[in-house]
């Protein structure tokens, strides 16, 4: 009986793979779902015996089953999407049942979590640290470096906290490891509770990832005698982007506003219910179980280009021609992934702009397509990897309006604990405003009824840039979080390299 492997990724399943799937098996055929390989631009994808068929639709499957298809790509694994990446945290994308423990365990499941429980606590913290695992959440902190502080932590109890509220723009990467791996993500908590001393552990989903959270229970259940005396928790978010900061999101775990904290503390000496606490994202707890295994640390430092090491799942998102998840070491240019891999824009016009890191990200021009994947090297070019999100614009985007809509979202997810986010992302959109509509800005101190008989002029243009770049160092300077923080990235940017969509 022929054996069809079809994704059952929320992606997939928005593209009709739940039809395709039926439509094989009322032809015969065994069907089993699958994780995802991140060829999301050819879903659904149907593999046969390795060869991949795609994107399919019930209509085709005759076709496909009489080897006539003109939808066949060939060796799924040998596509040049595919060959030219080195799978690390998506090793098991394509290949695993994602609530299978065979399937998990014949791929090297649980290796990583029993080599650690061999080891003492503060020998798995140093093999973290010497792998140079940073936070792939945005800000790139040390994984390691967190977990030595929580470790040495005074505390009767002590939490892991994975922050799964994956909420910027063009990524899904945790989406699809919560969805294909579950377990793998659990024996990195796991092996983090082991390092630290936690007892427990909280995953936060995003409320819009519904087959994440059903795998996720499925996952937590089946996977308790594996990851015992360490237990876990899933909680599901209600729709805040401002939840994906740590503060706020341990707030809301408690179930509190989903409010920014003041720090210090910081959250690995008094995070979760006052306790030393680690809070990292999905792909960092991921990460995890391929380092602990013998020889991973070293081989993991090995790839990448400087201070970011390892690999990182790129999100190729937007007006793209192959969209979908990219794993490769640090290092590579983003011309190379949106031209060469991501295939130039999905419309066929030329690319305008590329934003890297989700809403609060800076918008990339071609002429610096030469920038390396790096932490350091974009933030030097004022720029943020974030979460490795690329979503790429061609050129019929009005990058004026872009610029505005970083002020309208940041003004519509601010927690409204700090004035400069509160106030500030709701001024720079009237300010941007009224420079499109080519009027001068109102002069609150103008309107005061002791000054009403001293007319002043209207400001000019350059007086109002001048007032945008100060409001843009208010926020960047005065905000408690990188909400506030992170938007004058998109407002600069924009603003820096097309100037003319500022114009009337």
């Amino acid at each position: 009986m022929t054996i069809v492997r079809i994704s059952d990724d929320a992606l997939a399943l928005a593209c009709g793979a739940d039809a395709v799937a039926t439509a094989f098996a009322e032809a015969g055929c065994t069907v089993e779902r699958v994780s995802s390989w991140g060829l999301h631009w050819l879903e659904p994808l149907v593999e046969i015996a390795g060869q991949g068929f795609g994107p399919a639709a019930p209509a085709d499957v005759p076709e496909i089953l009489a080897g006539t298809s003109a939808k066949a790509i060939g060796q799924i694994a040998d596509h040049p999407f595919l060959a030219r990446q080195q799978r690390l945290t998506f090793a098991r994308a394509g290949r695993t049942r994602p609530l299978s423990l065979d399937d998990h365990a014949a791929t090297g499941g649980w290796a990583g979590l029993a080599r650690a429980r061999a080891l003492a606590p503060e020998q798995v913290v140093a093999e973290v640290i010497a792998s140079g695992l940073r936070g792939r959440g945005g800000a790139g902190f040390p994984a390691g470096i967190k977990w030595q502080t929580v470790a040495g932590a005074k505390g009767a109890r002590k939490f892991i906290v994975c922050n799964a509220d994956e909420g910027d723009s063009g990524t899904f990467a945790d989406r699809m490891l919560m969805e294909g791996d579950p377990f793998q993500l659990l024996e990195g908590m796991a092996i983090a509770a082991h390092a630290t001393g936690a007892q427990a552990g909280y995953i936060y989903v995003r409320s819009e990832y519904p087959h994440a959270i059903t795998k996720l229970r499925a996952a937590i259940a089946l996977a308790e005698p594996m990851i015992a005396p360490f237990a876990v928790e899933l909680r599901v978010g209600a729709g805040a982007y401002v939840c994906g900061e740590e503060t706020s999101l341990l707030n809301s775990i408690e179930g509190k506003r989903g409010e920014v904290r003041a720090k210090p503390p910081l959250p690995a000496l008094e995070g979760l219910y006052g306790c030393p606490t680690v809070v990292n994202n999905v792909l960092t707890l991921a990460a995890v179980p391929h380092i602990l295994r013998p020889g991973g640390a070293q081989a993991y430092a090995a790839l990448g280009s400087g201070r970011s090491r390892g690999t990182m799942p790129v999100q190729l998102a937007g007006n793209i021609r192959h969209g979908g998840l990219f794993e490769v070491p640090f290092g590579m240019t983003l011309g190379e992934l949106v031209m060469d891999i991501g295939g130039g824009t999905a419309s066929g016009r030329p690319v305008k702009a590329v934003q890297v890191g989700g809403p609060l990200g800076a918008y990339i021009p071609p002429a610096q397509f030469h920038l390396p994947f790096d932490y350091e090297a974009f933030a030097e070019a004022q720029a943020l990897i974030g979460h490795g999100g690329v979503v790429v614009f061609d050129d019929s985007a009005d990058m004026g309006r872009m610029a505005r809509f970083a002020f309208a979202f940041c003004a519509a997810e601010s927690c409204g604990k700090c004035t400069p986010c509160r106030i500030g992302s709701t001024r720079g959109v009237e300010l941007i405003d009224r420079l499109r509509a080519g009027q001068p800005v109102a002069d609150p101190v103008a309107a005061l009824p002791q000054m009403a008989n001293a007319p002043k002029a209207p400001p000019s243009r350059e007086a109002e840039l001048a007032l945008l770049d100060d409001l843009c160092e208010a926020l960047e300077l005065g905000s408690l979080c990188a909400l506030g923080g992170f938007t004058p990235y998109p407002v600069r940017s924009a603003l820096r390299h097309w100037p003319e969509d500022f114009e009337t």
